[in-house]
């Protein structure tokens, strides 16, 4: 997940609140996440419309596995912090690893409503397109995503993978080539595995 956010509501403050949050941080450092996780449940049942509190439990979760928690707080997230693209974000990208392709396309799409410059909304969009097999969707969405961090491997290989799932052999040799500009060894998987030999040729295998 994001873990910086650009805005966090927050209706925790005093001595009590900073005691508890530096108490949490504390046991996270020492990799206690259990006495971590049940210090920023404290919080939240004190100051139960904190984002700080809410991210850092779904954060705690993630960590340790539980999706389904995580998503619940992040659920609430988003309640508190409607127009936070960051937040909204944080529930794409855990509905997607649950493998909830069209609650995380939503959630992604509303990232991007909110700010269109979160290069990881629109990769996350396409994967989770993807996942719908949506392929000509995806490959809209990795464009822009490789336009903002044009020198990230991960978009152009998903995009090179929608390619030949469509049967765009080549425009997917396209991709390969590119790739082979700045990541040699991503360009030598997707050979591997798309069965595209070397770039001499549009296409050639």
């Amino acid at each position: 997940m994001n873990p910086t956010m650009s805005t966090t509501a927050r209706n925790g403050s005093g001595l009590d609140f900073f005691m508890l949050k530096w108490r949490a941080r504390a046991f996270l450092f020492l990799g206690m996440q259990e006495q971590a996780v049940d210090t920023f449940g404290d919080m939240l049942a004190r100051w139960p419309e904190d984002g700080y509190v809410l991210q850092s439990l779904a954060n705690v979760e993630a960590a340790r596995g539980n999706l389904h928690r995580a998503v619940l707080h992040l659920r609430q997230l988003v309640n508190v912090m409607p127009s936070s693209g960051a937040a909204w974000f944080n529930l794409a990208f855990v509905l997607e690893q649950q493998e909830l392709a069209q609650e995380a396309e939503q959630a992604f799409r509303k990232a991007i409503e909110l700010e269109p410059s979160i290069d990881r909304a629109w990769y996350g969009l396409g994967l989770a397109l993807i996942r719908q097999q949506r392929f000509e969707e995806a490959i809209a969405a990795l464009k822009r995503n490789t336009e903002m961090q044009p020198m990230s491997p991960y978009g152009w290989y998903q995009m090179a993978r929608a390619h030949m799932d469509l049967g765009q052999r080549d425009e997917a040799a396209r991709v390969i080539r590119h790739l082979e500009g700045f990541e040699p060894k991503v360009a030598a998987q997707l050979r591997r595995e798309t069965g595209i030999g070397s770039s001499k040729g549009v296409g050639s295998s």
